[in-house]
């Protein structure tokens, strides 16, 4: 008979086979419910979504069937989910053909216009486009990703919302096995609360991290297997974003405005985004490097001020302001890519870091990775190729082209990108070997674009003005040698951004216009905007490292950092009445999920760990 599974489990969870060998977990407790599949996905975003995608269809082609899981924090897939977005839609192309015929798809205002300017004070000056958005949408993320979410689903992927993976699972051997989730209905001190019900362990040959920038498990794995020792230290940004319902005299559908320059100096790298997208809405926001060095600077207060200026006011004038939000993003490129694979899985999509920083893009380049994973996944879960043999290859006879593979790889088969390899042993439950995938990425046109960009965004590290002519320089030697990236250097992105700040009696502080309530608005007005809620009761998931490090070295030597970079108030010093002594309060309820502090807290002090599922910001249409 079938081994029966517990009451609850989702449709595509198998229980483990009578006779099946149980992998003994480092980490395993007794109290949780095990479930296993054949490909666990942490991450309903872009990259996550379209692995689950290529795999089911791989599947129905091949006549096979994997069980595929995609876990996700968010209440609703989509509900993390924030970004500018004009997408572009190569990988979409690849992965869904017939995309545009499909019912519900949100992907419906191609660019009508493209406009870059660097701003002054109260003016601007036209500047050429670093690249063109012709024939791109502009979209909502968060929108997209539901609609992918559906499809999925559809396939027969269990796409599981609600679920906050907070631990990787290891063997004796140390290999990934899986993951779990968090315990849920634990009280602010650990206490079991009538409510409480322990986590769930996800097991599989093959785990997917797909949480986005600066993740907590891939932040973990790639310390734990030192996937960064041969790559540079990631350089990230800010994103805060707000979603405006305009007047019909003020609506243009498909209008985009980049800028440079105001609010941010010209050290400060960053910059603003102005997309008017479908039923008269317009989204808006300012990117600021996360290696800034005035520790005055005010991330919530720089985007109010922007919005100020005459060449963004005008978009928004007479509008109402809907949604509110913010997230880190990588900005490193090909230099910060870290190795891809370890043993039990890989790094997909912002987990890795692909944002091509010229083209402000990153969804594509994170679905044509989660494309590929998917298909490494397959190969090393069957031993069967997901590809289809067209076209033979001279140097491998018999072998896949590169052009059926479509990975970019010229005069080289299939068995040189995906090496053959038996399939999972499904009796010893061998974690699978996805090495594959990272030969796959390194000759994908995903890659071709990062290592053509490369030299971008460090060549902001000198200023303003040195970044543009840079990204001119290396504008002119591309049109000579009819693609970007020919300069025969690779600028260094230096230090992690956690080093950037200046003492605080070296920097100049920043007085801050106060928010008028129609343009610009308070802290507390844009956090309910966001739709952020957690409950109050449960174990922070702030956590400092040393309690007594900010009242000793970020409040008198730094000036408080914490409490202006966070863009939704969660951190604030106020006088401890019993000791008249300054401390730092942590309010992680207010928490919008977007990671900055566990990047730019100067002493790498503030761990961000994974709350209950279901909690943090609520977003619709970001």
């Amino acid at each position: 008979p079938e081994p029966a599974l517990e009451a609850g489990a989702p449709a595509g969870a198998k229980a483990a086979p009578a006779g099946r060998v149980q992998p003994q977990l480092r980490n395993e407790r007794s109290d949780r419910e095990r479930l296993e599949y054949d490909v666990v996905i942490v991450g309903g975003g872009p990259a996550g979504l379209s692995a689950a995608i290529k795999l089911k269809q791989i599947c129905k082609q091949k006549g096979r069937d994997l069980s595929v899981c995609v876990l996700d924090k968010g209440a609703q897939i989509g509900s993390h989910i924030l970004s500018g977005n004009v997408l572009e839609t190569r990988a979409l192309d690849e992965l869904l053909p017939e995309w545009k015929s499909m019912d519900g798809v949100p992907i419906k205002v191609p660019v009508a216009s493209d406009k870059f300017r660097l701003l002054t004070r109260s003016s601007s000056v036209w500047l050429p486009p670093v690249k063109s958005n012709k024939g791109n949408y502009v979209v909502s993320l968060s929108e997209v990703c539901r609609w992918l979410g559906a499809h999925a689903e559809g396939l027969g992927v269990d796409v599981l919302p609600g679920f906050g993976a907070s631990e990787v699972l290891y063997d004796w051997d140390g290999r990934v096995r899986g993951v779990a989730t968090r315990d849920a209905g634990l009280s602010s001190t650990g206490a079991r609360k009538d409510s409480y019900a322990p986590g769930v362990e996800l097991l599989a040959p093959v785990t997917l991290l797909a949480e986005g920038c600066r993740g907590s498990l891939s932040e973990s794995v790639m310390r734990r297997f030192q996937l960064r020792s041969e790559c540079e230290p990631q350089t990230y940004g800010l994103g805060l974003k707000e979603v405006w319902e305009v007047p019909a005299d003020r609506h243009t559908p498909g209008a985009v405005l980049h800028t440079l320059g105001f609010p941010l100096g010209s050290s400060t790298y960053g910059g603003g985004f102005v997309y008017h997208m479908d039923a008269g809405r317009v989204a808006l926001g300012l990117v600021v490097g996360l290696d800034y060095k005035n520790p005055y600077l005010d991330m919530h207060m720089e985007f109010q001020r922007w919005k100020c200026h005459p060449a963004v006011r005008q978009h928004i004038e007479g509008g109402t302001c809907v949604g509110y939000g913010a997230r880190a993003l990588n900005e490193g490129g090909w230099q910060a890519v870290p190795k891809l694979h370890f043993p039990g899985g890989a790094l997909i999509g912002c987990s890795a870091g692909f944002l091509n920083v010229p083209k402000i893009k990153g969804t594509h380049t994170a679905m044509k990775s989660g494309i590929l994973a998917a298909e490494a996944a397959f190969r090393c879960l069957t031993g069967v190729s997901p590809y289809t043999i067209v076209e033979e290859d001279p140097l491998n006879p018999g072998g896949v082209s590169a052009m059926t593979m479509a990975t970019g790889m010229p005069g080289l088969g299939d068995s040189t990108v995906l090496p053959a390899s038996p399939s999972w042993d499904k009796e010893t439950y061998t974690p699978g070997d996805m090495s594959a995938y990272e030969s796959a990425f390194k000759w994908s046109w995903a890659a071709d674009e990062l290592r053509a960009s490369r030299n971008v965004r460090p060549g902001f590290r000198a200023g303003l003005l040195p970044g543009v002519a840079n990204a001119a320089l290396e504008s002119v030697v591309g049109l000579l040698g009819k693609t970007w990236g020919k300069t025969p250097w690779t600028l260094s992105l230096g230090k992690p951004d956690h080093e950037s700040l200046d003492l605080a009696r070296h920097a100049k502080p920043i007085e801050y216009p106060k928010p008028d309530g129609v343009i610009s608005f308070d802290l507390p007005k844009s956090l309910y905007l966001s739709g952020t809620n957690h409950d109050h009761d449960q174990p922070c998931h702030l956590r400092l490292r040393d309690a007594g490090l900010p009242e000793r070295v970020n409040e008198p030597h730094f000036a408080g950092p914490e409490s202006r970079y966070c863009p939704a108030g969660v951190y604030e010093y106020a006088k401890d009445e019993a000791s008249g002594r300054t401390k730092l309060v942590i309010h992680a309820q207010n928490c919008l999920h977007c990671k900055t502090c566990d990047i730019k807290d100067p002493r790498q002090n503030i761990e961000w760990v994974v709350p209950e599922g279901g909690g943090g910001p609520n977003y619709t249409a970001m």
